[in-house]
């Protein structure tokens, strides 16, 4: 059996997504702001909190890019977006305002759900291959890829690529790069699995 530590398939897209998702939480926290503020007494406290907040979730996407600890630092940033839209929820249910609680609420359960996903995606993974095929990791399982569904496998510098019959292919990044033997080997088991 032999194993290749990947990139996890899903980060590609999902760090397409980051700066979307970190977005429409800082303006739903600009709206929680104005809803606020809009109340008979507003707390304005609570007013500057969420304006800050609003704020600085729409500037850390600008300010990712910059940062060496990339998925820590987005893990804790969606937990505390998470935290903060649960907190504020009980605000709103006090002020009998219950479908913006109930909003709030559902949006940090969301939240908290995609940040445990993130943090899974951004984990480094491990491709497998046996006599029975390659099993390719996903997020919440793995899926078992038999070697009757491929043309072909090939492994070079730092990239696998899978070429499935139904015209389909796979790419993959390996992050720990084989030596020169250790590639020629793998190759060599690709190609006695895929053509028989």
């Amino acid at each position: 059996m032999h194993s290749l530590r990947i990139l996890h398939p899903g980060t590609a897209s999902r760090l397409r997504l980051l700066p979307i998702m970190h977005g429409l939480t800082g303006i739903l926290f600009l709206f929680n702001a104005i809803g606020i503020y809009k109340n008979p007494q507003p707390n304005w406290v609570l007013t500057g909190f969420f304006l800050l907040t609003g704020f600085a979730c729409l500037a850390f996407p600008f300010m990712m890019r910059k940062l060496k600890k990339f998925s820590e630092v987005n893990s804790i940033v969606r937990l505390l977006e998470a935290f903060i839209c649960l907190s504020g929820s009980l605000y709103f249910l006090s002020h009998l305002q219950p479908v913006t609680g109930l909003l709030l609420f559902l949006v940090g359960l969301g939240l908290a759900y995609i940040g445990w996903a993130e943090y899974k995606i951004f984990q480094p993974v491990f491709l497998k291959m046996d006599t029975t095929g390659i099993t390719v990791p996903s997020t919440f399982s793995k899926k078992l890829i038999g070697w009757n569904e491929l043309n072909n496998v090939i492994l070079r510098n730092d990239l696998l690529t899978i070429d499935f019959k139904n015209n389909k292919i796979l790419q993959l990044e390996v992050l720990t790069e084989p030596g020169k033997e250790e590639r020629e080997a793998l190759n060599a088991f690709f190609q006695s699995r895929v053509k028989p």
